[in-house]
């Protein structure tokens, strides 16, 4: 049963090997929300279609710039060609010698109620930490890389207030066509999130948009889990 969360964007950025010095707060803050998830992890992330990755899976971020090769457990099998949240998701879980990680990616554009229906699903899952691959806006001021839209910060304002404050229904309140207008990825993992149901006390650790793209990071446990 899933009793922590740790909630991160997945840009490549995060790999120091692909882009030394220029994202070490962000970096940093993702590392210390995996360190709370224990050593089996369900991750939940957007993509262009559905798609289950099992952790004897393995990849590469050679097609980002540099080969730095992950896994997604200890015993993994052999390279496969990995979405970048399953990238992300293995790179962070050798960082935190965790032992394996599922990945569950969802189509973005899922239908709110559906995203919801899932992350009801994997609330019974046999692991006990769930990672939420997310990223907000891609159109913050004037150098974003999907160019300015002055709806972005307000948007993504939301979405870390309802990250900091376990607020399901504000995360099922998410419009998908704003969203895609923003170029926020991460709405329907937020809204699987949501799905999980109430009883969880939350903490946010990062939330900016430094290279013109929203990125927020939290950590949920459940009520009756100890400090």
């Amino acid at each position: 049963m899933i009793s922590r969360v740790a909630v991160v964007p997945h840009p490549p950025l995060l790999v120091p090997e692909l882009s030394p010095g220029s994202a070490g707060p962000l970096r940093e803050a993702c590392l210390a929300a995996v360190s709370r998830l224990g050593d089996r992890w369900l991750a939940v992330g957007g993509h262009d279609e559905d798609l289950t990755i099992e952790p004897q899976s393995a990849g590469s971020f050679g097609g980002y710039g540099v080969d730095v090769p992950v896994s997604l457990s200890r015993d993994r099998i052999g390279p496969s060609d990995l979405p970048l949240p399953a990238l992300v998701a293995g790179w962070l879980r050798e960082r935190a010698g965790a032992a394996s990680v599922r990945v569950r990616l969802i189509e973005r554009r899922t239908e709110p109620a559906d995203c919801a229906r899932l992350g009801k699903q994997l609330a019974d899952a046999d692991e006990t930490g769930l990672l939420v691959l997310a990223d907000g806006s891609n159109r913050h001021g004037p150098r974003a890389p999907g160019s300015e839209d002055g709806r972005a910060p307000g948007f993504d304002r939301a979405v870390a207030e309802a990250l900091a404050n376990a607020d399901a229904e504000a995360l099922l309140a998410l419009d998908p066509r704003l969203a895609e207008d923003l170029g926020a990825g991460g709405r329907a993992p937020w809204q699987a999130l949501a799905g999980l149901g109430p009883g969880w006390r939350a903490e946010l650790l990062y939330s900016a948009a430094p290279f013109g793209v929203g990125y927020h990071v939290a950590v949920w446990e459940r009520e009756h889990q100890s400090k």
